[in-house]
């Protein structure tokens, strides 16, 4: 299994953004998929969840803001990110979970600045 996220970008505050977490290999029976970020200078941190029968999950500082969704296959796995702040600046990864393997994709780095 590997995964490649994309679609980091330079966006302004209060801005929207789209991540894509593309997964390729053997997709069947994942427990859940993840998106977690890390700022400059912090721990890594969970954003938001979504599991197989697809009931989501969201940090309280993103909550109403950001939104994970997956495609039917299990191969993609969206974050849309509406009404950026700065404070969302960093590193997104997204992260596979089946059983008690676990999948890290590639960071995409998203800027919020004006």
């Amino acid at each position: 299994v590997q995964l490649q996220a994309f679609g980091g970008g330079l966006v302004e505050p209060g801005g929207s953004l789209r991540l894509s977490c593309a997964v390729s290999g053997s997709v069947r029976n994942f427990h859940d998929m993840s998106w977690y970020r890390q700022a400059p200078g912090k721990e890594r941190e969970w954003v938001a969840r979504i599991y197989g029968g697809g009931t989501t999950g969201y940090a309280d500082s993103v909550k109403g803001r950001f939104s994970i969704s997956r495609n039917k296959s299990w191969n993609t796995v969206y974050l849309q990110m509406d009404s950026l702040k700065p404070e969302d600046t960093a590193v997104y990864y997204c992260k596979a979970v089946r059983g008690m393997a676990s999948w890290w994709g590639q960071g995409t780095l998203v800027t919020v600045s004006s």
